[in-house]
């Protein structure tokens, strides 16, 4: 199990020591306010080689229902690589299709130079300098699931969007129990700050996003809050895998 330690040093874990493992799959339902939205799943899947190096492959789903279609439809797929102590990004890619806004990103992470470079469609932008240890906006949050927050430890890590690079803060609000679905959950609350940079989601202006992970060993997400350009939107975990 990852312990707490100080939030601006890496934790290095052993693969078989993780929250987290190849094969993890977590099912959400959205919720648009009260009204049912649509689908979202996190995974874990098999390591792969980017540039020679072998990594995590972490993957986020997202899909409104045939409702919300009508009035935002949403088909995004989030793919994060880190290297296999999750210390950094190796590589990012998002495709999204929310609304009128459509996007092909790729944003590639070249440590030896250390620098970042985003493309939109093919359309590349020039590289940027990133700090040592730089995430991107989706795989910082396996990385905050190796925390035990215990500790009452805010996580400092720098985040880059392939377009700037920003020091992003997970805050630790505090132990909270909140009941999903019938099944009553102990977890740690942490509040990600994501101003100035693009994260997963088309964010509406001033946003916050809440994440509840479990207080045990997997600290998994089972709730996710947030504001987007439409409204709020709440993830509540239904399945494991």
């Amino acid at each position: 199990m990852a312990v707490g330690v100080q939030a601006t040093t890496f934790c290095i874990a052993l693969a078989n020591e993780f929250p987290f493992s190849v094969g993890e799959k977590l099912t959400y339902e959205l919720k648009w306010g009260l009204v049912p939205a649509g689908e979202a799943s996190l995974e874990v899947l098999p390591n792969e080689i980017i540039d020679g190096v072998e990594g995590h492959h972490f993957r986020m789903t997202t899909k409104s229902n045939s409702f919300v279609d009508v009035f935002y439809k949403v088909r995004d797929v989030v793919d994060g690589y880190t290297d296999l102590t999750v210390s950094r990004s190796l590589l990012y890619k998002k495709k999204q299709n929310e609304g009128s806004t459509k996007r092909d990103i790729l944003v590639t992470f070249d440590w030896k130079t250390n620098q970042a470079r985003y493309s939109n469609f093919g359309k590349t932008k020039k590289p940027i300098s990133i700090s040592d240890g730089a995430f991107d906006p989706f795989s910082v949050l396996y990385y905050c699931r190796l925390f035990n927050f215990e500790t009452n430890t805010d996580i400092v890590r720098p985040v880059t969007d392939g377009k700037k690079i920003v020091t992003g803060v997970a805050k630790f609000k505090g132990r909270e129990y909140i009941k999903i679905n019938g099944i009553r959950y102990d977890t740690f609350l942490i509040e990600p700050e994501i101003e100035h940079i693009s994260g997963v989601f088309k964010k509406s202006k001033k946003a916050k996003i809440q994440i509840w992970l479990t207080a045990d060993n997997r600290r998994i997400p089972v709730r996710i809050k947030s504001k987007v350009v439409v409204g709020s939107f709440v993830a509540d975990l239904v399945t494991i895998h």
